[in-house]
């Protein structure tokens, strides 16, 4: 369905019945990550899943995919669903609006997960970051530079992320071909790097909450195979109650490589 969040109309798939819970997708993902997890868990829970404002099923959009403005829409599902308050799950892109979120709105945030994704301007990550950060975060930064280079090869391109060296099990030819359709064409593309251009303003923004807000709520870190620790190790330092886990055997996009391990450690935490 669609939903008016403050300058967007997001579509938010919905399942399932009992306390809420919502999935925020990541980068080059939709809604449709989660998929086989809300599956899992609807007998369970009411689980929402948004397409970022812009991308995927939602209405397009001129800019608003700084992590400030994405959280804000965090919240604005749930006014626009007359829910009070949800466990929310993030991954990869959104983990950054997720943690801000329930850092500015800890009321409206009973539980908090983040997998395979890191906070930025947040201590913690340095030896995942000894390097520097991947080559694509440069790539994808500079204005108008990828979807200029990109548009007509989105498959092969995408195809490095779905199915390359951070996969390690097949997340199915369905999901693969969601994503590359949701990020096909120019300003599709140009939707999905603006979350990387937006880094600077989501240090900014995190640097500044957590000036005068720690998290509370009961907050968890999932290591998949690529970020792995470093987002516990990162929340170490800013969450009060903080609980951790790792899936096995997994890549990047656990949600779709370990749908059932994550589904276990998701119920076990939200109840």
């Amino acid at each position: 369905m669609l939903v008016s969040v403050p300058g967007a109309r997001v579509n938010v798939e919905v399942s399932g019945d009992g306390p809420p819970v919502l999935l925020l997708h990541g980068w080059p993902h939709t809604s449709f990550v989660w998929h086989e997890v809300a599956a899992g868990l609807a007998d369970q829970f009411t689980v929402l899943a948004p397409d970022m404002r812009g991308i995927g099923a939602s209405e397009p959009t001129d800019g608003g995919r700084d992590a400030a403005t994405l959280a804000g829409d965090v919240i604005g599902v749930l006014d626009a669903l007359g829910l009070p308050h949800a466990g929310v799950v993030a991954i990869d892109a959104g983990v950054a609006p997720a943690f801000l979120a329930a850092l500015t709105h800890p009321e409206r945030v009973s539980r908090l997960v983040l997998m395979e994704g890191l906070l930025p301007g947040v201590s913690g990550a340095e030896e995942f970051l000894g390097n520097g950060p991947p080559w694509w975060f440069g790539f994808h930064s500079v204005p108008e530079l990828a979807e200029t280079v990109l548009e007509g090869r989105e498959a092969e391109y995408l195809a490095y992320f779905l199915t390359g060296p951070s996969i390690r099990r097949d997340i199915g030819a369905d999901a693969r071909d969601a994503f590359t359709q949701a990020y096909t064409g120019r300003a599709a593309l140009r939707a999905g790097f603006e979350l990387y251009r937006a880094g600077s303003a989501n240090a900014q923004a995190v640097s500044a909450a957590l000036r005068t807000s720690r998290l509370t709520m009961p907050t968890l870190a999932v290591s998949g195979g690529v970020v792995g620790a470093a987002i516990g190790a990162q929340l170490t330092t800013v969450a009060d109650d903080l609980h951790q886990a790792s899936v096995d055997d997994c890549g990047h996009i656990i949600p779709l490589e370990q749908p059932a391990a994550l589904v276990d450690i998701l119920r076990r935490f939200m109840l």
